[in-house]
């Protein structure tokens, strides 16, 4: 027992810190293709039809080993291995720009598809393990949302509007900088990560006490395999699958935001270069806020009705639903004029990402000891079948017109609000776990 009024040290809030780094470096890389686009079509002479397919093949690596991973990290756990795939992509994204031709191109895109594959598996991990339950959704707002798309956000500025519009840096040379800051903190990462808190030196026994005593369990029964494959009955299966339903319909609309809206805002309305980063960036900062509201909303709710199973599903019905309606009118209303349709974008995003925090709340309840397995799973099987999308909507943009994309966006919003009533986190997906 912790001696009586030991203050708890504060190892947490460093861990907090490492793993919001980690997902804004995790989007701050991500979405740095999306903005040299414009350079790479006259540079390169690449068409929106070879974009969309270079990143389909970045989709396909990063399905390929999201799984394995997120099941290592259960297995092994999170430090090394996250460790070393924030340096694998870090290099990776610099591979970006030093390719000299397409070939090497799509090496690089393969390359960072492989480093960033369960990278949010490992996160949700890394929350479960560090996180009391009591504040768990509002961490995960904040980590796995908020921070993701302030990532994003900080591309369009940084990258785009400050280092290329106003300093006049090459887009090669900024590529590096952002390299070399991803390096810096894998490196920092490795340093100063344990697995949890038990393992962590610089923590006493009251902090040990307060982070983990709801998932004590977890870390003295490390997951086995067979585990995962024999504990799992009708119900769980046709419970997950519910919830890959919804994250594979959100996924359909999130890659208009990842890998298309700087291009669109420069051919469909010939923004410059510092207003494209500008405006490209609204969407990224809506769905920061949509995920840090998110979060708090949802734990709030949980504590005030003590409902976890409907607040989960309505929270992400309403957020999704609200989102096809604000885009929708946008669309009809607003589509000419860039200004007021970013904003719109902006609204979208917010109520969308309001939503995904339910998706990060449901995931850690059902996973139990697998939480980064079953992240990784869903993550992998909406990988998989939306890994086309970039090139579908590539192919719209180039025959039918932007328009027609974001159409399509507003279409999976809706069947990703009915598929959220379908969801109950309290279905464990190992029988012998508690939720």
């Amino acid at each position: 027992m912790a001696s009586i009024g030991e203050r708890p040290t504060r190892v947490r809030y460093m861990v907090f810190v490492l793993g919001f780094g980690t997902s804004w470096l995790l989007y701050l890389h991500r979405y740095s293709f999306a903005l040299i686009k414009p350079f790479l079509k006259d540079e390169l002479g690449v068409s929106n039809t070879e974009l969309g397919a270079m990143d389909t093949l970045f989709g396909l690596t990063y399905f390929s080993v999201q799984f394995p991973i997120g099941l290592w990290g259960d297995v092994a756990g999170v430090h090394w291995l996250l460790g070393g795939l924030i340096l694998l992509w870090s290099v990776s994204l610099a591979m970006h720009a030093w390719a000299p031709n397409q070939p090497v191109l799509y090496a690089a895109r393969a390359m960072l598809g492989a480093g960033q594959a369960g990278v949010f598996s490992l996160v949700g991990r890394l929350i479960r393990s560090w996180v009391p339950m009591n504040v768990r959704t509002t961490v995960q707002g904040w980590i796995g949302v908020a921070a993701g798309r302030l990532g994003g956000l900080s591309a369009n500025l940084l990258l785009m509007t400050v280092m290329i519009g106003i300093m006049g840096i090459k887009w090669q040379l900024a590529l590096y900088i952002l390299a070399g800051v991803g390096v810096t903190h894998g490196l920092a990462f490795l340093a100063l990560f344990r697995n949890s808190p038990a393992e962590h030196p610089w923590v006493n026994k009251a902090e040990k006490d307060l982070v983990t005593g709801d998932s004590q369990q977890d870390q003295e029964k490390p997951l086995k395999l067979r585990e995962l494959v024999s504990q799992m009955d009708r119900r769980s299966i046709l419970n997950l699958v519910a919830v890959n339903a919804a994250s594979t319909f959100s996924s359909i609309a999130d890659h208009i935001y990842s890998h298309w809206i700087p291009l669109f805002l420069v051919v469909e309305y010939q923004l410059k270069y510092k207003e494209m980063g500008i405006y490209s960036a609204l969407p990224l900062l809506g769905g920061a806020t949509g995920g840090i509201v998110g979060g708090y909303l949802s734990d709030w709710l949980i504590r005030l009705t003590g409902s976890r199973r409907w607040v989960r599903s309505l929270v992400g019905f309403a957020g999704k639903f609200l989102a096809a309606i604000t885009l929708a009118i946008g669309i009809v209303f607003f589509y000419d004029n860039p200004y007021v349709f970013c904003g719109m974008l902006f609204v979208v995003k917010l109520f969308a990402d309001i939503s995904l925090t339910s998706r990060w709340g449901t995931i850690t309840d059902i996973g139990g000891r697998a939480t980064a397995s079953v992240f990784a799973f869903n993550n992998s099987v909406a990988s998989a079948i939306v890994m086309g999308i970039p090139a579908v909507y590539g192919y719209i943009s180039d025959v039918h017109g932007w328009r027609v994309v974001f159409w399509v966006a507003c279409s999976s919003y809706v069947a990703c609000a009915l598929t959220w009533l379908l969801v109950n986190c309290t279905i464990p997906v190992l029988s012998k776990d508690t939720v």
